[in-house]
């Protein structure tokens, strides 16, 4: 009867010695492997660490761009909307629309200009996207309802104040019906070209 072995078949030519050598070698080419997978690991934490803290800071700055849009709307508004034939004696920034009975805020205006006839809600944004927009158109909806239930039959229009913006945005945000507040040098204008029908609410 052939006799049988429990050994490995080792190829011909190769010794116990050099396959055991082969054997530690790939083990140390797996720790390799296992330590480079950890360290591109460690990395990529790092990045997304680091990328969290670059998103913070745009934020940080998108919002100071913002405020200084909104310092460079507020002091000229009333006086460009009065040039227009308004008479608004009233200027509130950062306006809350609460829910009625609750303290769940549904909307905020970042400028509300009011007279006895008309309520104008103003969007302040240093770049907007048609997103922005409608959202917008969203939030008089919302300023709209709450008038209802307070039995305001002001009539309400929007307007959106933006810094940077291109030619196609501009058109949509006065297709919309918004009134549209562009920086001039150090001032703002009111964009409201001949024919242009605000949106009522």
């Amino acid at each position: 009867m052939k006799e049988t072995s429990s050994l490995p078949d080792y190829p011909r030519g190769l010794t116990f010695e050099q396959v055991w050598a082969g054997l530690m070698e790939n083990r140390e080419q797996m720790k390799e492997t296992d330590r480079l997978v950890k360290e591109t690991s460690l990395q990529q934490k790092e990045t997304d660490r680091r990328m969290k803290e670059l998103q913070e800071e745009m934020g940080s700055l998108h919002n100071r761009f913002g405020e200084m849009v909104e310092h460079l709307v507020a002091p000229n508004i009333v006086e460009k909307f009065n040039g227009l034939g308004f008479d608004f004696h009233r200027y509130a920034p950062n306006v809350r629309i609460i829910k009625p009975g609750t303290k769940d805020k549904l909307a905020e205006i970042d400028i509300l200009l009011e007279n006895g006839d008309t309520v104008i809600a103003v969007e302040v944004k240093a770049k907007a996207t048609q997103k922005d927009v409608k959202k917008h158109v969203e939030r008089m909806k919302i300023l709209r309802q709450d008038a209802d239930l307070r039995k305001d039959k002001r009539r309400h229009h929007g307007a959106i104040a933006v810094a940077i913006m291109d030619d196609s945005l501009r058109s949509y945000i006065l297709k919309q019906g918004f009134y549209l507040i562009e920086q001039t040098g150090d001032t703002v204008q009111i964009n409201a070209p001949e024919g242009f029908k605000p949106r009522e609410w």
